[in-house]
C-alpha cells in the first residue's frame, strides 16, 4: 500500500492515530427456514425496535450539539416504520419465510427499487441496508453492526458509515473517520463537518487498512498517511492550530478585508438548532429545512405548532434574516401523509418540492398562513422560497400565493439547471435567490452525491457549476448560497468573487469562512473566482483559486 492515500476532504482538520474498523457486517439469514408461529410479530417488533433506537440515538445526538445528525436518523426511523415495509415482512411470512429471511427479503425488493429510481432515492440505499442489518441482527441474536470500542482514541475506516453510527460517534474517542465510499454531500461528509471531525470519503482501499496501523488523517487535503513521519503529525498539527487561531480571532460581521459585506447564515432544521447557530455567530439562518417540523408523522403538523416553531427562530435573530423553505417532500423525503404519485419511474426527477406541493396546496397553504402569523410584530426579516423550481410561471405563482397570505419577500431555490441558465426570467418574479449547490451539482453532472465513484463529479468546484452560479447571481436579485459549498472556506471565497451576496452553511463551518473572507479582498475574491471559472477540471479550478488567495496560508488550509 502507498504512504499516502488520495480521497475527498471532507471536513477539514488532522487525526492521527490508529486504525479501528468498523464492526463486520450481518450475516444474510439462510434461505429456506421456515417460518414459526409469531414470526410476523417477531419481525415487526424488530423493525420497531430499530426504529426507536434510531429516535433515541437522534436525540442523543442533538442533546450533543448535533441536530444534523438527529434530522438524518429521524428520516431513517420513518423508512424503518414504512407500511409498506411492514405489508411486505407480513406477507412473506404468511408465505412461509421465516422472520429474519422475510426482512432480508422485502429490503431487498425496496433496495432494488431505489437503486434503480434515480440519485436521490439510489443515495439511500446505503441507509436501507443500515435499517435492515439492524433488524436482521436482532432476530438472529448476532452482534449489531457498529462501532467498535476501544479504550484509546483511533481512526475509524469504514466502507461507509451509518448515520445511526455517525451521528453518536464519541469526539473524545475518534479522532477522525476515513471510508472507502460515500462522497463530499453525503449523509457522512454533512455529518463529520457538523461534528467537526476531520474525514476524508472516496478513498480507494481505506477498508485494507489493517487494524492498529498509524494513520495521519488530512481532512483539508483529502489524503491518508500511511506510518507518517513526526515531521508529517507535527506540520498538520501546526496547521491545524494556525486555523484553530485564526478561527479564534475572526468575529463579527462576514466581510472581506477591505469591508465588502457578506452575511454569514446558518442552515438549520428548526428552533432546537438555533443554539449551535447563535454560539458560531450566525448572523441569520439562510435555510430554514421546514420539512423536518414534518418527518414521522402520520399527518402534517398543526397550525399552532407550525406557528411556533416558526416564531422561535425568528425571535432569535430580531435584527437579521430568517430564510425558509417551504415544504421540500418527495423524492428522498417521503411522508406519510403525503403519497408520492405511483407511476413515477424516477422519483428524483418527479413531483418533489413545489411540484409536489401544487399536488396538495393544501399543505402550502397551511404553512405559508402560519409564517405569517409568526412574523406579526417580529423584527427580522421574514424571506420565504420554494424548492426544487424550474421556471419563471412556477416563480410566479409562488410569489402571488406568498404575497396573498400577507408575506411580502417571496424568493426561489436555484439547484435545477434551468433556472440557472434562465435566472433573469426568474428574477422578474421573485426578491431573491438561494443556491443549492448540492442539488445543482448532481443534477448538472448526472452524477449521484452518494456514489464514490462520482466523487470527482460531485464536486462544486466544477467549472461548470461554478458558471451556472454566476449566472444566477448575474441576474439582478440578490443571490445566497446554502449548500454545502458555502461552508468550503477557499470556496466560500470563490463564491464572494463570483457575486454571491450572502452564504449559509451548516454552524460550525461559519468560524473558519469568516476568517478566509477577513484575509482577503473583494478583488482578490475576484481575481479568485475568474481563475476558478477558466481552469478545465474541479481541481484545476482549487488549484488557481488558491493561487489568487494569498491569505488562506495563515489559516493553515
Amino acid at each position: 500500500m502507498p504512504d499516502v492515500l488520495r480521497g475527498a476532504g471532507v471536513s477539514p482538520g488532522a487525526g492521527h492515530g490508529p486504525v479501528r474498523a468498523v464492526a463486520g457486517a450481518v450475516p444474510e439469514p439462510p434461505a429456506g427456514a421456515p417460518a414459526e408461529a409469531g414470526d410476523a410479530e417477531r419481525a415487526l417488533a424488530a423493525l420497531e425496535a430499530v426504529a426507536a433506537d434510531l429516535t433515541e440515538r437522534g436525540e442523543r445526538a442533538a442533546a450533543a450539539g448535533n441536530a444534523e445528525g438527529r434530522d438524518v436518523l429521524a428520516a431513517q426511523a420513518l423508512m424503518a416504520r414504512d407500511p409498506g415495509l411492514a405489508d411486505a415482512v407480513t406477507a412473506l411470512v404468511a408465505g412461509g419465510t421465516g422472520a429474519a429471511r422475510a426482512v432480508f427479503e422485502a429490503f431487498a425488493g425496496y433496495r432494488a427499487a431505489l437503486a434503480g429510481a434515480g440519485e436521490y432515492l439510489a443515495a439511500r440505499v446505503a441507509d436501507l441496508d443500515d435499517i435492515r442489518d439492524r433488524a436482521v441482527a436482532r432476530l438472529l441474536g448476532v452482534p449489531m453492526p457498529g462501532v467498535p470500542v476501544s479504550d484509546e482514541p483511533f481512526v475509524l475506516v469504514a466502507r461507509d458509515l451509518a448515520p445511526a453510527d455517525t451521528a453518536v460517534l464519541d469526539r473524545g474517542r475518534v479522532l477522525a473517520f476515513v471510508t472507502e465510499e460515500g462522497g463530499p454531500t453525503s449523509h457522512t461528509a454533512i455529518i463529520a463537518r457538523t461534528l467537526g471531525v476531520p474525514a476524508v470519503v472516496a478513498l480507494p482501499g481505506a477498508t485494507e487498512l489493517a487494524d492498529g496501523t498509524v494513520v495521519l488523517v488530512d481532512g483539508t487535503a483529502g489524503t491518508v498517511t500511511v506510518d507518517p513521519t513526526g515531521a508529517q503529525v507535527a506540520a498538520a498539527r501546526a496547521a491545524a492550530e494556525a486555523r484553530a487561531s485564526a478561527v479564534a480571532d475572526a468575529s463579527g460581521p462576514g466581510a472581506t478585508r477591505d469591508g465588502h459585506r457578506v452575511p454569514l447564515l446558518a442552515n438549520i432544521g428548526g428552533p432546537q438548532d438555533v443554539e449551535a447557530a447563535l454560539a458560531h455567530g450566525a448572523e441569520g439562518v439562510g435555510l430554514y429545512r421546514t420539512e423536518f417540523l414534518f418527518l414521522d408523522r402520520t399527518e402534517p403538523p398543526g397550525d399552532a405548532e407550525q406557528e411556533e416553531a416558526y416564531r422561535a427562530v425568528l425571535e432569535a435573530f430580531p435584527e437579521g434574516k430568517v430564510v425558509v423553505r417551504t415544504l421540500d417532500a418527495g423524492a428522498d423525503k417521503p411522508l406519510a401523509f403525503l403519497p408520492p404519485p405511483s407511476d413515477e419511474p424516477n422519483p428524483a426527477l418527479g413531483e418533489r418540492g413545489l411540484r409536489m406541493a401544487r399536488r396538495h396546496p393544501e399543505i402550502l397553504a397551511a404553512q405559508l398562513a402560519a409564517l405569517a402569523r409568526a412574523s406579526a410584530g417580529q423584527g427580522a426579516t421574514l424571506q420565504v422560497m420554494a424548492p426544487m423550481v424550474t421556471e419563471a410561471a412556477e416563480a410566479a405563482r409562488f410569489a402571488a400565493d406568498c404575497r396573498a397570505a400577507g408575506l411580502d419577500h417571496p424568493g426561489v431555490m436555484v439547484e435545477v439547471p434551468a433556472a440557472a441558465l434562465r435566472a433573469r426570467d426568474l428574477a422578474g418574479e421573485v426578491e431573491f435567490f438561494s443556491v443549492g449547490t448540492n442539488d445543482l451539482t448532481q443534477y448538472a453532472y448526472a452524477a449521484d452525491r452518494q456514489v464514490g465513484g462520482l466523487a470527482h463529479l460531485q464536486d462544486p468546484w466544477q467549472p461548470a457549476v461554478l458558471d451556472l452560479v454566476a449566472m444566477a447571481a448575474d441576474a439582478g436579485v440578490p443571490c445566497g448560497v446554502c449548500g454545502e459549498a458555502a461552508g468550503d472556506p477557499v470556496l466560500a471565497c470563490v463564491l464572494v468573487g463570483i457575486g454571491v451576496t450572502s452564504l449559509s452553511m451548516s454552524a460550525p463551518s461559519l468560524p473558519l469562512v469568516r476568517a478566509a473572507l477577513a484575509r482577503h479582498s473583494l478583488e482578490e475574491c475576484r481575481e479568485a473566482a475568474a481563475a476558478a471559472r477558466a481552469a478545465r477540471s474541479a481541481s484545476g479550478a482549487h488549484g488557481a483559486a488558491r493561487a489568487s488567495l494569498p491569505g488562506l496560508e495563515e489559516l493553515g488550509l
